[in-house]
Order: C-alpha cells, then structure tokens, then sequence
C-alpha cells in the first residue's frame, strides 16, 4: 500500500478528483468509515471526504463506550439494545487490545433502580448477549471492589460488563481495513455543495482546506454521514431534524482517584445516569447531555457550569478524595447528532437515540445512532445506495476486522503487544523497523511508544499538530497542559516526518497550544 501522507494527498487529489466513483461518502467518522469499510469489502470505487479530520467531531470525543445502552432497555428500545449488545460482542472478539471489556459497578442507596429493580433490567440485558454477566456485592464485600466510595445509606452494588475503546483509533482502525480493500480516505475536504442534474445528485464539489483548491468529483451515489452537520447538505422534508446536543467529560490522572472498575450512578442534582471510569491510565468523569448552542465548526469546549456538575457527582460517590478543579488533567466535549421530531419540550436526555436514513435521488443521508452499532448502519446506508450504484446487493458481511498479522515484538511486554495490535490490525508489520529504532520507551506518563508517533506522522495522513496529538494518538490528553514539555523531543522526532520547515513547526505548536487552551482545558470559574 502507498504511503498515507501529505504529499501522497497532495499528488492523488487531482487524479481522485478525476476519477467515476461508485460511491462518495461525506464524513470521516465512525459511521463515514464503516459505510466505506463495508463498500471496499464489496468491490465497489469509494471515496471518503472529511472536511477537517478524521475522527475530529464526535468520534474523538465520545464517553469512549461500546455498550448496548442499557437505559434503552427501560424506554422500551428493546431492538436497539439487542442490536448493541450483539455489536459489542463482535467487536470485543475483533478488536482484542483496542475494544476491550469493562466492568461496572452501580451502588444502591435504597433510591430507584435498587438492586431488584436494576438485576431485573440486566436479565434482560444479559439474554440478549446470551451470556448471564452481572452479579450484586453486599457492603462488606464492595469495600474491596471498589475502594473509597460513599457508604452512607449504601446497601452493596451491582457488577456488570459493557466494553471500552480508543474512539479516534478505532476510526482510523476502520478507515485501514478500508483503504486495504481499496478504499480511498482524504481528510481536510470541505464539501460546499452537491452536484445535481435534475432531482438526482450525481456528485459534489469540494474545497481543499489545505490549498484553497476546488474540485467537482462525480458518483453514482453519495452518501452523507456528517453527524451533527446533516442537515447542512441534505434537503430537509418533515419536521425530523438534528439536535446537536453536547456530552463533557473531565480527566483526572489515575493516581488522584485509582479505580479497576466504571462506577455508574444517579447525579444528585437532576438524576441522570453518570460515570467515573478508568481509561487509558487515567480516569474519566462523564457525562453532561445539553443542547450545544456554539457554532459546529468551531471544537466544542466544557462550560464552567458543566465542570461544577461533573465535579458535584465526584463529590456524591468520593466525598474522602476532595476532587477539584486543581486535579483536572484535561477535558473534553463531543456534540452527538441526536435526530428529535423538533419538540421543544423534551430534555436533551428524554430524546430517543434511534437513527434516521433520508433516501434522496442519488444520496443517502445518515443520522444518530451509536458508536456501538456502526457496522450495522452502514450496512443500512449501503442498502439504499444499491439501486443508485447498480450493483447487486450481497447480504454476508465478513469480520470488520481482518486478522492482525503476527510479528515479534521482543523488547514489548505481551500488553504492549496486544495494545498495538488492536491499534494497528494489519499495519502493525509497518511499526517493526520503528519499535526496532526506538525501543519500548513511553511518551511521558502514557502508554503511547514514541515508536507510535513517529509511524503515526510518517503514515496516517497527518496534516497538523492537533491530529497528531489529540486523534493519532492521545498524549494531549493525557499529559498535563496538552504535552507541552514533550513538545521539544516531539519535535524533533516528528517533524522530518511531516516535512514542515521551522516556521510551519512554529505556527503547528501555536495553533495546537492556543486550542489546547481553548477547548481541552478547563474553562475559567467565572465563564458563562
């Protein structure tokens, strides 16, 4: 396979451009890469279009769960749970060291659901994964499963299993498969507009972010999976619509508040469902769930009242630790496209998380759904666009994953190896010579190798310092103030790489450092 860089992007575009596709499809999310993922397998020419990054909206900044949504079970969404439930599984058999299983712990107070309640919601649960996974823990014994948790009115807690990933690696997991299978991917395509004769869309014009040029691509289908941004291309009819509706999340270092397990409980303000989980050696507090109001493209950013919130539930569950703003590490918002019917009166979190297929005369717009189930609305995408591309339907599908090719890692431990390998599935051949060169040594406090980064800015499409950073891999997240003190060595490892002179390195750390700040940090007190 040819390299994945800049200059490749800058030398394939016009000929890309140039070409007769099958199908386009707009957005490079997890639902973007799993329709191409899926129409590569085919044998059908496809191209992805993403207007800033791969990853960069919504599948960066999720909660990082592959779940089946087991509060859809108690809003009757019985065929959206079994369906998630059924993903999970497959792609914790698929995707060892990149989805892997989590364990969670719900503490009952004597409010709702108590542990009758709630062990009869995971009954149901467990039997549509076919494997009973859950079991309640008196006090005396939740002493030592989860250590320091408020035990006043607490009765015990319920043990279950849902999964958790690296959501922008998982993307560009896909997007790979994709691309071995003969898919195309460019990152930094602003789509401006379809391309229609008559009612029919027959392709669509693109501008490139990265040289201001602007080019007409042509394709029997197109398929428009821009999440938040749906309505923006489409051609609304109805009162269905997008609601982009905000999810914040605060990271801590492990050490400040060390779990084995995601504690899920009730926030004492308002009586959502919240988390505290560990992850990527760190630990999460998530999530809020309101309507984003700022511009979509701008990177979504935590407000101050959402940081007290957040901190409140930290307080409910570990009163002993004394969270607080000094101990954020990082922080993170993500804008879920949820589709609503327009009723204002509906809370952000009463709103249904089904999705929507909108069928136009060549086009197929995408929107809502899950991370979990991205496999199956591609599927769905791709069923519609078989009468526009001419091509017969075929119903298998395959594994989303191909196997990952066996190396020998010697300097790796078997973690390091199986991390790897669910990272990179079938390049993971390609980091050898680089794991060779620089060893098993770690980027700070991460389990991130420098052996990844370098191979990140030599072959994933890296067009600014933000995506290697925040979405090829997550040092900005998890080193204190976005990884600045690394910067210098960062530098001088990756930016023979990417082939920026020292003014372009300069403007690069300027621009990632100020978004830092911006977006990633924490807001002031005082903010709005």
């Amino acid at each position: 396979m040819a390299d994945w860089n800049a200059r490749w992007r800058a030398e394939a575009l016009p000929t890309l451009a140039n070409r007769d596709w099958d199908l386009i499809v707009v957005g490079g999310g997890i639902c973007g890469a799993g329709i191409l993922r899926e129409a590569a397998r085919r044998g059908w020419s496809c191209l992805l279009l993403e207007q800033r990054d791969f990853a960069w909206g919504t599948s960066s900044r999720s909660s990082k769960m592959v779940h089946g949504g087991l509060r859809y079970i108690a809003k009757g969404q019985f065929g959206l749970t079994r369906a998630s439930v059924r993903e999970r599984q497959r792609l914790l058999a698929e995707a060892p060291g990149l989805v892997d299983p989590l364990s969670f712990v719900m503490p009952h107070r004597g409010g709702f659901p108590g542990p009758r309640v709630f062990g009869g919601l995971l009954a149901v649960y467990d039997a549509l994964a076919g494997k009973r996974n859950h079991l309640f823990y008196p006090l005396q014994e939740l002493h030592f499963l989860v250590p320091g948790l408020d035990e006043s009115g607490l009765e015990g807690g319920t043990r279950f299993f849902d999964a958790v990933t690296d959501d922008a690696r998982l993307v560009m997991r896909v997007l790979g498969e994709a691309r071995a299978e003969g898919g195309e991917a460019l990152n930094g395509m602003r789509v401006l507009g379809l391309q229609r004769e008559g009612a029919r869309v027959t392709g669509l014009e693109a501008e490139d972010a990265e040289s201001g040029r602007r080019f007409r691509f042509r394709a029997r289908a197109v398929a428009l999976a821009t999440g938040a941004w749906a309505d923006r291309l489409r051609r609304p009819e109805g009162r269905a619509h997008v609601r982009p509706l905000r999810g914040s999340h605060l990271l801590l270092p492990g050490w400040r508040l060390p779990l084995a397990h995601a504690i899920s409980f009730m926030h004492p303000a308002d009586g959502r469902p919240v988390f505290v989980f560990p992850w990527e050696g760190a630990t999460v507090v998530g999530t809020t769930d309101l309507d984003h109001e700022g511009p979509l493209d701008e990177d979504a950013q935590i407000s101050s009242a959402e940081v007290d919130y957040l901190l409140a539930a930290c307080a409910q569950e570990f009163p002993a630790a004394r969270i607080g703003r000094a101990d954020v590490l990082s922080t993170w918002a993500g804008v879920r496209p949820v589709v609503s019917e327009g009723d204002a009166r509906l809370k952000p979190s009463d709103e249904k998380r089904e999705h929507a297929l909108w069928v136009e005369p060549g086009c197929v717009t995408l929107a809502g759904g899950k991370l979990t189930t991205f496999r199956l609305l591609a599927l769905e995408v791709l069923r519609a666009c078989t009468g526009f591309v001419g091509r017969r339907w075929t119903e298998a599908s395959g594994p989303v994953f191909a196997p990952t090719p066996t190396v020998k890692l010697p300097t790796l431990s078997p973690a390091q190896g199986l991390r790897l390998a669910g990272r990179l599935g079938r390049a993971l051949p390609s980091l050898v010579p680089w794991v060779a060169a620089l060893g098993a040594e770690r980027v700070g406090a991460t389990d991130t190798l420098w052996a990844e980064l370098a191979w990140a800015a030599q072959g994933e499409l890296v067009l600014h310092l933000d995506d290697l950073l925040l979405r090829r891999t997550r040092i900005g997240l998890l080193l204190a103030e976005g990884g600045r003190v690394e910067l210098p060595r960062i530098r001088a490892l990756c930016q023979p790489l990417l082939g920026w002179d020292d003014a372009r390195w300069a403007d690069e750390e300027d621009h990632y450092l100020t978004l830092w700040r911006r977006c990633y940090s924490l807001p002031d007190k005082d903010a709005s």
